[in-house]
Protein backbone atom coordinates (compact mmCIF):
# COMPACT_ATOMS: atom_id res chain seq x y z
CA UNK A 1 0.00 0.00 0.00
CA UNK A 2 1.44 3.24 -0.48
CA UNK A 3 1.58 6.13 1.64
CA UNK A 4 -0.12 8.98 1.19
CA UNK A 5 0.15 12.82 2.06
CA UNK A 6 -1.99 12.69 5.14
CA UNK A 7 -0.04 9.93 6.77
CA UNK A 8 1.78 11.31 10.07
CA UNK A 9 4.29 10.29 12.32
CA UNK A 10 3.89 10.72 16.30
CA UNK A 11 6.17 10.67 18.87
CA UNK A 12 4.59 9.58 22.24
CA UNK A 13 6.64 9.69 25.88
CA UNK A 14 4.79 7.69 28.72
CA UNK A 15 6.38 8.57 32.40
CA UNK A 16 4.98 6.60 35.43
CA UNK A 17 5.92 9.44 37.98
CA UNK A 18 5.54 9.68 41.68
CA UNK A 19 3.56 12.61 42.08
CA UNK A 20 -0.67 13.31 42.37
CA UNK A 21 -1.97 14.51 39.12
CA UNK A 22 -2.72 17.88 40.76
CA UNK A 23 1.03 18.65 41.50
CA UNK A 24 1.81 17.29 37.49
CA UNK A 25 -0.85 19.98 36.36
CA UNK A 26 0.85 22.65 37.69
CA UNK A 27 3.90 22.04 36.36
CA UNK A 28 2.19 21.86 32.91
CA UNK A 29 0.15 25.00 33.11
CA UNK A 30 2.01 27.72 35.50
CA UNK A 31 4.25 29.95 32.79
CA UNK A 32 7.01 30.43 35.84
CA UNK A 33 7.02 26.07 36.27
CA UNK A 34 6.31 25.87 32.26
CA UNK A 35 9.68 27.72 31.97
CA UNK A 36 11.34 25.55 34.62
CA UNK A 37 11.27 22.62 32.24
CA UNK A 38 10.45 23.86 28.69
CA UNK A 39 10.71 27.37 27.78
CA UNK A 40 9.43 30.99 27.93
CA UNK A 41 5.91 31.43 27.42
CA UNK A 42 2.85 33.05 27.79
CA UNK A 43 0.44 30.21 28.22
CA UNK A 44 -2.38 29.98 30.33
CA UNK A 45 -5.12 26.75 30.11
CA UNK A 46 -7.48 27.91 28.64
CA UNK A 47 -9.48 26.75 25.56
CA UNK A 48 -8.47 28.63 22.42
CA UNK A 49 -5.64 30.71 24.41
CA UNK A 50 -2.86 31.22 21.61
CA UNK A 51 0.80 31.49 23.16
CA UNK A 52 4.26 31.34 22.41
CA UNK A 53 6.96 28.90 23.58
CA UNK A 54 10.15 31.16 23.16
CA UNK A 55 13.57 29.81 23.12
CA UNK A 56 16.88 30.72 22.09
CA UNK A 57 16.80 28.75 17.70
CA UNK A 58 13.40 30.61 17.77
CA UNK A 59 9.61 30.44 19.14
CA UNK A 60 6.52 27.60 18.61
CA UNK A 61 3.36 29.55 18.39
CA UNK A 62 0.25 27.45 20.35
CA UNK A 63 -3.23 27.44 21.03
CA UNK A 64 -5.01 25.55 24.01
CA UNK A 65 -7.36 22.93 22.05
CA UNK A 66 -7.97 20.84 25.11
CA UNK A 67 -7.92 21.81 28.64
CA UNK A 68 -9.67 18.94 31.35
CA UNK A 69 -7.69 20.19 34.69
CA UNK A 70 -5.83 16.88 36.28
CA UNK A 71 -6.71 15.13 33.29
CA UNK A 72 -5.64 16.37 29.63
CA UNK A 73 -3.68 19.34 27.99
CA UNK A 74 -3.61 19.61 24.25
CA UNK A 75 -2.22 22.60 22.37
CA UNK A 76 -0.98 23.27 18.67
CA UNK A 77 2.22 23.28 18.36
CA UNK A 78 3.28 24.73 15.31
CA UNK A 79 6.96 25.66 14.01
CA UNK A 80 9.44 26.18 10.86
CA UNK A 81 6.29 24.41 9.00
CA UNK A 82 5.54 21.20 11.51
CA UNK A 83 1.82 21.90 12.15
CA UNK A 84 1.32 19.75 14.53
CA UNK A 85 -0.32 18.94 18.54
CA UNK A 86 0.92 18.02 21.69
CA UNK A 87 -2.11 16.35 24.05
CA UNK A 88 -0.72 15.27 27.81
CA UNK A 89 -2.57 12.73 29.81
CA UNK A 90 -2.46 11.66 33.33
CA UNK A 91 -3.98 9.11 34.73
CA UNK A 92 -3.64 8.27 38.40
CA UNK A 93 -2.13 4.94 39.57
CA UNK A 94 -1.38 3.47 42.77
CA UNK A 95 2.11 5.19 43.04
CA UNK A 96 1.56 8.42 41.46
CA UNK A 97 0.67 9.20 38.17
CA UNK A 98 1.47 7.77 34.95
CA UNK A 99 2.33 10.86 31.91
CA UNK A 100 1.69 10.32 28.68
CA UNK A 101 3.25 12.80 26.12
CA UNK A 102 1.79 12.37 22.63
CA UNK A 103 2.99 14.90 19.44
CA UNK A 104 1.31 14.11 16.87
CA UNK A 105 1.52 15.88 13.43
CA UNK A 106 4.79 14.70 11.69
CA UNK A 107 4.68 14.57 8.13
CA UNK A 108 7.01 12.05 6.22
CA UNK A 109 9.34 14.61 4.72
CA UNK A 110 9.91 16.63 8.68
CA UNK A 111 12.30 13.83 9.49
CA UNK A 112 14.55 16.44 11.55
CA UNK A 113 11.52 17.60 13.25
CA UNK A 114 10.49 13.99 14.27
CA UNK A 115 13.36 13.02 15.26
CA UNK A 116 14.36 16.26 17.04
CA UNK A 117 11.16 15.58 19.06
CA UNK A 118 12.00 11.80 19.70
CA UNK A 119 15.49 12.79 21.25
CA UNK A 120 13.74 16.32 23.09
CA UNK A 121 11.10 15.36 24.23
CA UNK A 122 12.56 12.71 27.06
CA UNK A 123 15.01 16.02 28.02
CA UNK A 124 11.87 17.94 28.60
CA UNK A 125 10.28 15.36 30.60
CA UNK A 126 13.55 14.33 32.69
CA UNK A 127 13.30 18.07 33.52
CA UNK A 128 9.26 17.93 34.63
CA UNK A 129 10.53 15.25 36.51
CA UNK A 130 13.47 17.66 38.64
CA UNK A 131 10.88 20.74 38.84
CA UNK A 132 8.56 18.53 40.17
CA UNK A 133 11.29 16.96 43.09
CA UNK A 134 11.63 20.95 44.53
CA UNK A 135 9.34 21.92 46.66
CA UNK A 136 6.63 23.78 44.89
CA UNK A 137 4.51 26.63 46.13
CA UNK A 138 0.45 26.23 46.27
Amino acid sequence: MSSTATETLSVVVEREIPFAPEKIWRALTQPHLIEAWLMKNDFKPVLDHRFDLRADWGTVDCRVVAVEANRRLSYTWAAYGLESVVTWTLTPTGAGTRLRMEQSGFRPDQQQAYQGARQGWPNFLDRLEQVLARPLAG
